[in-house]
């Protein structure tokens, strides 16, 4: 694998970047990392966007997404551009999340996102139901805001008659038109099937459901379910192959591939945080457990790169 900007390796953290890997390192050769997290963040993060461009070029992926809970990245990736982001041979790209510090639910912060050159949108993240709750009642390691910021209040895609709200049709339609990509974020699972149902009414093709084992609570066979109605799956490598203490079990991964299938599966970093590996180390464990769990070459590289593709460029 050739060498990334040296600072940014954490002999603790990525150390294994060092050790020898020639068929891991081929399965990263067109990945497409959908969800990784750089900085400009109110939290800490280890890399900006073009620390984590460089470090995916150099391990010959296609392309990564930025992600901000907080704002839209989509800005910062186009003032990178001239500055030597639009040198490296990987695209770039970012979206909105539809959290409280960007109006919530705000379908004129979708249209500035995606006709920017924005591909992505996450429906709420931080300011979910699922998520307040969940991390009311759990240590889960989330990051900490390093900047003072008022406590989120929930967002729902439902009214109070339970019926998915007019602005996220509005915003739906905005998407539709955009053929851009709907993810659930952390929506809990009736939120996240209600959502996926009403964006199919409103044309949406390209859907993706983020990280079912964390946050939003669905079950092997709800996932079987949306991967039948033609939803994406993503699962995020960094709770599988990140630091030991908050590893969760491969064989559950291996059972939630099992019951989308790999052509509806979609493995991405979720990483960049202060405390994590880097996104690429994270792809490169991912593809060596893959690998060593007796995994087709086909599907990793499928899960690894070719969904994620499929979804991200038009």
């Amino acid at each position: 694998m050739p060498p990334t900007t040296p600072s940014l390796i954490d002999p603790e953290l990525d150390g294994d970047r060092n050790t020898p890997d020639p068929d891991a390192d081929a399965l990263l050769v067109g990945a497409v990392d959908l969800h990784q997290h750089p900085g400009p963040s109110p939290f800490p993060r280890r890399m900006d966007i073009l620390d984590a461009a460089r470090d995916a070029a150099g391990a010959g992926f296609r392309a990564i997404v930025a992600k901000s809970h907080h704002h839209s990245m989509v800005t910062d990736i186009l003032a990178l551009g001239p500055h030597g982001l639009d040198d490296l041979p990987v695209a770039v790209r970012g979206g909105v999340a539809l959290n409280n510090s960007v109006g919530g639910l705000n379908p004129y912060a979708v249209e500035l996102a995606l006709r920017m050159g924005g591909r992505v949108v996450w429906f709420p993240t931080l300011s979910s139901a699922a998520h307040i709750e969940h991390h009311r009642d759990h240590d889960t390691g989330f990051p900490t805001s390093t900047v003072e910021l008022r406590p989120d209040e929930v967002i729902s895609v439902l009214g109070a008659d339970g019926a998915v709200r007019p602005e996220v049709r509005d915003i739906l339609s905005v998407i539709a038109a955009e053929n851009a990509v709907l993810t659930c974020g952390h929506l809990g699972v009736e939120e996240a099937t209600a959502l996926i149902g009403a964006a199919r009414e409103e044309g949406v093709e390209r859907i993706l459901v983020n990280h079912p084992c964390f946050v939003v609570g669905a079950s092997s066979d709800q996932v079987g379910e949306w991967a039948r109605q033609g939803v994406r799956i993503e699962h995020c490598l960094v709770m599988y192959f990140g630091v030991p203490e908050r590893r969760r079990d491969l064989g559950e991964l291996l059972a939630f591939i099992k019951a989308a299938g790999p052509e509806q599966t979609v493995l991405s970093s979720d990483s960049g945080q202060k405390r994590n590996p880097l996104p690429v180390t994270l792809f490169r464990r991912g593809a060596r457990g893959l690998l060593d769990a007796g995994l087709p070459e086909d599907d990793i590289r499928r899960m690894l790169g070719g969904n994620a593709a499929e979804l991200l460029f038009p």
